[in-house]
Formats: C-alpha cells, structure tokens, sequence
C-alpha cells in the first residue's frame, strides 16, 4: 500500500514492492486453505483508519480492497510497470494518483491505437504483480464445488466492480497484450532460445487473470448487454444495465468490426501456433497456453452475441476450428486432457447452433496439418466428420459422455454440407454400423439416442443435400443391410438376452476392424496417452445433452424459432430423459469411490436396469427410416440393374449414374430442420470453474504456488 501511496520513484523501493509482491504470492495459499482464516482479509486492522485514531477504525477498508488497489495502482505506475510520459527527473515525477491510466494501456488494439515502447523490466513488473492477483482470486479453489453458481468470489467481485478507478484501462490492457502476442516474432529460426522471451510469462498471466475475472454466470443474468444489444447509445449518462461485473460487461459492449477482427486474429494466431511445422525440429517457439485461449474464446462468444456473429461471417471460423480439431486429436487417447477434450467439443457446439457455421464447412481443406486422421481430399465438414469418428473409435473411455454432443454437432450442421468425401461417408456409415449392433442397443438406457442422431444427419443430407452427396448415397447403398436390421431389430426378450450375451464375448467398446482407415497423414504422430504419473484434476459432471441443448426450428426463410420447453423436455425420441443422461459412469469421477466406480461401470447403473421388449419397442417405433428406406427402395434396384446390364464393378460409374440421379417428388415431404443449441446453465458454468482454475492450477507447479496446499474444488490425480 505504502509502494502505490509514494509511486514508487526509488530503485529500493520498487524492490521492496517486489519482494512484498512474491511473499505474499507464496504465503496467500497457506492462509486461504485455513478455514479460521478466511475472514482475515474481509477484516479492518486496528489503527488502520486514515488518521490512525481509532474513531476512524469504522470507513476502514478491509485488507482484501486495499490489497487489490494497491495493486491495481501499482500496474500503471510509471517508470514501474508503464513508460513515463514527461521527461522526468525525481522533483516532476508523475503522481500516480492523477495520472489517467487510460493513456497508459499496456498495448495497442482495442480502444486503443498506440503501442508503447517494449520494455521487459516494465513486462516482468507486471507479471509478478499478475501472479499476485491471481493468487488473491485463488480463493476459489478452496471452496468445494456447489450447485449454486451465485456465489461470487468476493476478490473478483471488488477487483471487477467500480470501485477499481483502472477497471477500464485494466481490462483493455490485458485483452490486448494476449491478443497481440506473436511468439515467432521476427521469424529467426531458434530465436527463442538465444533471447528471452519476457514478453511471453507476461501474456501467459494476462490470459489467466483475464478468465478469471470473466467467471460468471451468464445462465441465471438476463441482462440485456450479455447480449451485446443495449439501448441508447454510448453518450447517454444513463449506463445500460449490465452484469456489475465491469470486465463482463466491457467485453459484452465491444463492437467495432476492427476490434473484431483484431480479437479474432489474435486469437487464431495464437491457437494456431502449436500446429506451425517448420523444416527445422524445435526451431519456432511453442506456446502452451491454448487452453486458457480456449476458454478466453468461448467468453468471448458466449457473453458477446455480435462477436459470435462476426466469427462467423467470413471463413476466418476456420482458422479457429482447424487448431480445435487438431487438439482433439491429439489429445483424444490422453486421461490427463478430458478437460481439453470438453472445452473443445463445448466451442464446437456452441457454434454448431448457427446456421452459419454449417455453410462455412463448405470450403475445401486444404491447409495440412501433420494429424493422425486418413489422408483425405475435401472439405472443413469432412475433416470434422474425421476426426470426430477417430475419437468416438479410438479415443479413451472417459470420452463415452461426450459422444452425444459430438454428434449434436454433425446433426446441427448436417443440412448444409454440399458434398461430402467418401472418406467421411463412409465413417459416418462405420459409426452407424458401430451403434446399432444389438449388444451395444441393449447394454445401457440412453444408447439408442446415438442412433436417432446419426439418423438425422443421413436424413438432413438426403432431403436437403441430395444433389451433391452422391458419396453418403453410395455408402448408404452399399450398406443397406444396416438400416435393414434397424428396421427388422427384434423385440422379444429371447433376442434381447442373446443380443447381450454377444457383449460379453467383444469388450471392445467399438469395433475398430471394418472400418478401412488408410494411411495416415505424412509426419503426424499417433495420439498418445498421458506419461503415467501425470498430474491431472478432477472435473464435475458435466449436464446432459438435453439440458445444454434447446431445440430451435429453422423456417423457410432461414430464421429460427425455439420449440416449446414441453416438447425439449423429451429426449429425441419421445423417452422422458433418464438420470443416465448426465454420463455417468464416466464424468463425475471425483464423486465416486473406486469401489463405486466397479459397480457403476457394469453395463447398467440405475439399480439393475435391464431392456425390456416394452423398451425396445417404445423407441424402435420411433426410428426415423422412411427417408432412407424410399431411397433404397428406388435406387437399389437401378443400381442393380446398371451393374448386371454392364458388368460393372467400378463405382465411379455408379457414382456417375447417382450424380445425375434424381429423387424429386419420390422422398417423403421433407421434415423441418431441427437445430439443437447451447444454452447457458448453471451446470456448464461450474464446469468452467473447475476446470480453468485446475488448469491455472497444474500450469503453476514449479515454481508451485498451490502445488501440495489442500484445494477442495478439485481433486489432484496421477494418471
């Protein structure tokens, strides 16, 4: 506090500053874990009052606020962690309590255009005052997970709210110096490694005290700037309602398209960054911060609509998808990156909601990218549809919750996608093939939902995309017995038992034979697990499909519409939701002891569930096959027939026939097009919680901050 009344003006006193600056980030920890303590900082110090007498002791600040200003003045103090703007000598220093800090912003880009001198004793400055603030935020991991999303980290709360003169500057500084970070710099192989990079530890900070300070609950706020639409203009002295939280509601109010732009380019940049290959092994710089850009990303979509909409106007979308697609490959086989996993897939259906998104998917692919996937030649769609099938067949168990989400994905973009690769028809076929095998229909309550979806996708195309998808028809073709079997699957419970006896025999969750994978892609690596001893930590639950989801009707015109809750109350076949539907036995792993986790893994985990013909029954009537059974009933026999009258046994020539082919007038009346959407709810929030603060937590281990201090709000694990 002393450091921020004098403005540090001194060498001595700047490093008295420091040193307090780094006992504190190590000893703050120790005090929040104690629960005796945790009022401690909420508590005035006797004497503490403004003239030192105790009839001042009652306006006091408590510790915490003013720990939190001093430090807040302490990030724009010149000559400290800022440039001096006069040419000073000691007698006209600045003083820090009159400068504007707004003219003081660390880095150019979003409402503001001046980049200032780079200087890395003013970066690592700044960096030890970051590690600070995020200390004090550090709060949170102490408190176990609860439902109730409302409680508020008292820190964030004050930093965020105004009484912190520097909210605005603050803010604008942090998004900027992460969004204009470029770890190649000038492009000199090696680079990193003979310079320091200080810039870097600096970015690495700002990111993580950025998602932070964002952590709010966006499901149980309807105010109007969340969404990016305010009333009134900037000049009205009237503020719009907006979250008190001043850092949400900045980042809800940015609108400038060259903000934007900056924003995403920035971001894209830095995601793109770990796929850069160069002819050189280790000769540019990896960041390893993509996580916290993941979630830094996803509150930028979710907390502000028109940036949403922006992402995804032009094909710059990509440039986001491609690196998300990349680190779900990679990390599909890996039990320490379920989170990575989650955030991903999140992203993805987050904008798989938008019509938008589905017609970006359109541009070919042709950017390449050493991934462990078949080499393949097509599209964005076909590259999603790829990978997807290569974590859903060749991922870790600890992925079965996130199955419906993925395809969630592929249904809400399936009626845009012009023409899909063989390579992906096939898999989408493979996947079907997979899922509709009667030991795996049988062996748990919400599998037949996986088939429903998939259904859709063959349908949406099919009625909406014909004309250019004569791969998907020929795979449909080729593997007609499939839907035959769907549509003939038996009923009684002789069958049921023996389609379940064969589950015994194969504890393979996917047979991965039949599916030809081809070669993989020059210079990838195959997904590796996690190194055993790995540190990880524990995730909540995340919510079913059904609760993260509302259905929206798309109309003629394009424009959407949101179904009616009664109708979304049911899951896509008519079937109340089960308890199931939250993934367990898989996603809440922390809550179960290992010998709950035995019981539960066995196929059926609500008491002793067993299929009964009334089951089966009740949702087989519902299987969506008429589309693709008046497909076949008209095609088939013409492809039959071309085959045997020419002896064929190429397919490009039945490809040929299916290209010009036509079903005009003979599919059943198309359905409407039905998109499943995010919506924010307080289980996704929590989820975020957990998840950033552990990974803020395992990217701190050496030097530790909380490494071995007792954290309640997840569980530390070794692979």
């Amino acid at each position: 506090v002393q450091g921020a009344e004098s403005g540090c003006h001194t060498e001595k006193e700047r490093q008295i500053v420091l040193n307090c600056c780094r006992l504190l980030t190590r000893i703050l920890p120790y005090i929040f874990e104690d629960p005796d303590w945790r009022g401690f900082f909420w508590s005035t110090v006797p004497g503490a009052g403004r003239g030192g007498g105790d009839e001042d002791d009652e306006n006091a600040r408590p510790l915490a606020e003013s720990l939190l200003l001093a430090v807040t003045d302490l990030l724009f103090c010149p000559d400290f962690t800022v440039q001096s703007h006069r040419r000073s000598t000691v007698d006209t220093a600045e003083d820090i309590h009159s400068i504007d800090s707004c003219e003081y912003i660390w880095e150019a880009g979003v409402g503001f255009a001046h980049s200032p001198q780079p200087n890395y004793i003013h970066d690592l400055n700044r960096t030890e005052l970051l590690k600070l603030l995020l200390t004090c935020f550090s709060e949170a991991m102490y408190l176990p997970p609860s439902s109730d999303s409302s409680n508020t980290n008292p820190w964030v709360q004050f930093f965020c709210s105004t009484e912190n003169r520097h909210a605005l500057p603050l803010f604008t500084s942090l998004l900027n110096v992460v969004c204009a970070y470029d770890p190649v710099g000038y492009g000199i192989p090696y680079n990193h490694l003979l310079f320091s990079d200080y810039r870097e530890p600096l970015v690495e900070e700002a990111a993580q005290v950025l998602i932070v300070t964002l952590d709010y609950d966006n499901s149980t706020s309807s105010s109007p700037t969340v969404d990016g639409t305010t009333t009134g203009t900037a000049m009205d002295d009237v503020d719009p309602p907006g979250p008190d939280n001043l850092f949400v509601n900045y980042l809800s109010r940015i609108h400038r398209e060259e903000d934007f732009q900056f924003i995403l380019k920035g971001v894209a940049r830095l995601l793109s960054n770990p796929l850069v290959q160069t002819y050189l092994p280790n000769s540019a710089k990896k960041i390893q911060f993509h996580q916290e850009l993941l979630v830094l990303f996803w509150k930028l979509c979710d907390f502000n609509k028109k940036f949403l909409f922006f992402v995804l106007k032009s094909s710059d979308v990509l440039d986001i998808l491609v690196p998300i697609l990349y680190f779900l490959n990679d990390a599909r086989a890996d039990q320490s990156r379920v989170g990575l996993m989650h955030i991903g897939v999140f992203i993805l259906l987050l904008l798989s909601g938008e019509r938008n998104f589905g017609v970006r998917l359109n541009k070919p692919y042709s950017v390449r990218v050493p991934m462990d996937i078949p080499v393949f030649t097509g599209t964005h769609a076909d590259l999603l549809i790829i990978v997807f099938h290569k974590i859903i067949t060749s991922g870790h168990q600890r992925l079965q919750p996130l199955f419906d989400c993925l395809l969630t994905i592929i249904v809400n973009v399936s009626p845009y996608l012009k023409s899909l690769s063989m390579v992906a028809a096939n898999k989408l076929l493979h996947l079907l093939e997979a899922f509709s095998t009667t030991w795996f229909l049988f062996s748990a309550v919400q599998n037949h939902h996986l088939v429903f979806f998939l259904l859709e996708v063959f349908n949406n195309i099919i009625q909406y995309q014909f004309d250019g998808n004569s791969n998907l028809v020929y795979a449909v073709i080729r593997k007609r017995n499939v839907f035959h079997q769907l549509a003939n699957l038996p009923t009684d419970s002789q069958s049921i038992q023996k389609g379940l006896q064969r589950k015994k025999k194969t504890p393979e969750p996917i047979s991965r034979t039949n599916s030809q994978d081809g070669v993989s892609m020059e210079g990838s690596r195959p997904a590796a697990p996690a190194e055993p001893g790995t540190l990880k930590t524990s995730l909540v639950a995340t919510p079913g499909i059904d609760k993260l989801t509302e259905k929206s009707q798309v109309s003629e015109d394009g424009t959407m519409r949101s179904l009616e809750p009664e109708a979304s109350q049911l899951s896509p076949e008519g079937n109340p939701p089960t308890a199931l539907s939250d993934g367990e036995p898989w996603s809440g792993e922390a809550s179960h002891s290992r010998r709950d986790r035995r019981r539960l893994s066995s196929a059926s985990s609500i008491g002793q569930w067993t299929p009964t013909p009334e089951w089966v029954m009740s949702w087989k009537s519902k299987l969506p096959l008429q589309t693709i059974m008046r497909l076949l009933q008209v095609l088939v026999p013409q492809v039959e027939k071309i085959c045997i009258d020419k002896g064929l046994t190429d397919e490009s020539e039945i490809l040929k026939f299916l290209q010009h082919g036509t079903l005009v007038g003979l599919l059943p009346v198309p359905h409407p097009i039905l998109i499943r959407k995010y919506q924010a709810n307080s289980g996704t929030a929590m989820w975020f919680r957990t998840y950033m603060w552990g990974v803020i937590y395992l990217r701190n281990v050496d030097p530790p901050i909380w490494y071995d201090t007792d954290v309640k709000l997840f569980e530390i694990q070794r692979v």
